[in-house]
């Protein structure tokens, strides 16, 4: 059971902080309107989706209903398999289509164990 929770909080709070991390980046770094520009997206798109993360990521570590955290890791997923496909359709190395397949894996594993931990959590 322990092994579980403690599975479930760094998987859960890696996935959180990347995508505050990422949110942050999108709104400061003149680097991630050049990236969304190449991946075809228009700017305020860039700035929905930074707004999107932070929801998220506060959604999928509060204590709320886990109807409200499904939305949560839905969205994530949906995001983080967009990202693989605009990633590959662009033509950018393996190495930056990879980590989104990497964070869906991470999302994956906490959204088990947030299932299979007692409703307490």
């Amino acid at each position: 059971m322990k092994a579980l929770k403690i599975t479930y909080w760094v998987t859960t709070s890696i996935v959180a902080l990347m995508m505050t991390y990422s949110a942050y980046a999108y709104l400061t770094q003149p680097a991630m309107t050049q990236a969304f520009n190449h991946l075809g997206f228009p700017s305020y798109f860039r700035i929905e989706l930074a707004v999107a993360k932070l929801i998220g990521a506060i959604l999928i570590i509060t204590p709320l209903s886990s109807r409200i955290k499904e939305l949560a890791y839905a969205g994530f997923a949906i995001t983080f398999i967009s990202a693989f496909i605009a990633h590959t359709a662009s033509g950018d190395p393996v190495s930056i289509r990879i980590m989104p397949v990497v964070f869906l894996v991470l999302l994956s594993v906490s959204y088990y164990t947030y299932y299979k931990l007692p409703k307490a959590v």
